[in-house]
């Protein structure tokens, strides 16, 4: 195989990319695998320390492969980056890491992507970058003004650094429950999180198994039975814990990633974290919410989540109201020879679709490929 030109190439070392390429291994298809990074999975390496998944190992392992006995129901994110080196070395797969993508076209049926180190050439483009790597980052009015730090979550390493802080989470996902939580439970932070409009909030299991577990399971059942299950699952965690703490957020449990375990209310409940609404502005020394309180923090740490990394296409591609590829399924609907795997999320699990893409991404892959051959 060339250097500089495969038949597939594979943007991102992570889970996705990895699972693709070990697909497309397995169906005898040439390609080649670049990371921006200098190891695979150098997108989780940047994220917080204390990372675990809420995803169940049993639905979180890449085909080929499942967690090792001895790692724990849900892995941490050393268990993760160990599992990745370890895939890659057991499927030898070909990983280009220290490249950085610049520019992506397309032209005369081929790609061609520009990066640090060269030029590199390809009939089929996977775009496995996922979305950790692109923070989305919103403006406020007055945030110029504000004396103290601003960071974005994906900046978050750990609570040593916030000792004897009033800190301002802005922002209801995972990312923001957990780091919240984390601050919360470390003695001498003052912590407050800003919720706008609200979050679905389910238990990290029940009945004692993983809540990704029972979604993968009742996943093919009509629309009607699973809006009914989760209407009942609601009425028992209002039996079991009261009345929910956060608003009600206007979409379903099962149209978009809920916060997945209940740590956060309960520490909303127990007073150790303060709730407020959404963000008017910024001053010199706090907040102004849009109730008219204001308030003092020395840090504001913005888990505003992300947006897919495509800005290597320079606006050659169209792209939905979400900022992520326009395509069916997985496969762009401006070019049939560009595919994306890890953009796809839902409650069964981010992992779980890399599991299920990846091999369909390498089929259809190998077969358009043999279809050009002939």
């Amino acid at each position: 195989m060339s250097q500089n030109y495969t038949d597939v190439l594979i943007i991102g070392a992570g889970p996705a990319g990895l699972a693709t390429a070990y697909a497309l291994k397995q169906l005898g298809v040439e390609y080649c695998v670049i990371e921006r990074g200098k190891q695979v999975g150098y997108a989780w390496t940047q994220t917080y320390d204390s990372l675990t998944l809420h995803t169940g190992k049993h639905f979180s392992h890449l085909p080929g492969m499942k967690f090792s006995s001895s790692t724990p129901l849900f892995p941490s994110k050393s268990n993760l980056l160990d599992y990745l080196s370890s895939y890659v070395e057991t499927f030898k797969l070909n990983i280009e890491t220290d490249c950085n993508v610049t520019r992506v076209t397309h032209n005369n049926n081929r790609w061609k992507v520009d990066t640090s180190r060269d030029q590199k050439r390809a009939k089929f483009l996977v775009v496995a970058t996922g979305i950790i790597s692109n923070p989305f980052v919103p403006a406020f009015d007055g945030q110029e003004k504000f004396s103290g730090r601003i960071i974005h979550s994906a900046a978050y390493r750990s609570p040593k650094e916030y000792k004897g802080k009033r800190v301002l989470v802005i922002g209801i996902g995972n990312s923001a429950a957990e780091i919240t939580v984390e601050l919360a439970q470390n003695n001498g932070i003052d912590v407050t999180i800003a919720v706008r409009s609200g979050a679905n909030v389910v238990p990290l299991r029940l009945f004692g198994v993983p809540i990704q577990y029972h979604s993968v399971l009742v996943q093919k059942l009509p629309r009607s039975v699973r809006d009914m299950m989760v209407s009942v699952m609601e009425k028992f965690t209002k039996a079991l814990k009261g009345p929910p703490v956060l608003p009600k957020p206007s979409y379903s449990v099962l149209d978009r990633q809920p916060v997945i375990g209940y740590k956060v209310v309960n520490e909303i409940r127990n007073g150790r974290i303060n709730l407020r609404g959404g963000i008017k502005e910024f001053t010199n020394g706090g907040v102004v919410y849009e109730d008219g309180a204001a308030e003092d923090f020395d840090e504001v740490i913005l888990a505003t989540g992300y947006r897919s990394a495509l800005g290597i296409f320079a606006g050659n591609i169209s792209l939905d109201e979400r900022g992520f590829a326009r395509r069916e399924g997985i496969v762009s609907y401006d070019h049939p020879h560009l595919y994306f795997v890890g953009h796809n999320y839902s409650t069964i699990g981010g992992l779980r679709n890399i599991y299920h893409d990846s091999q369909l991404a390498a089929r259809l892959i190998g077969e358009r490929n043999a279809a050009l051959r002939a």
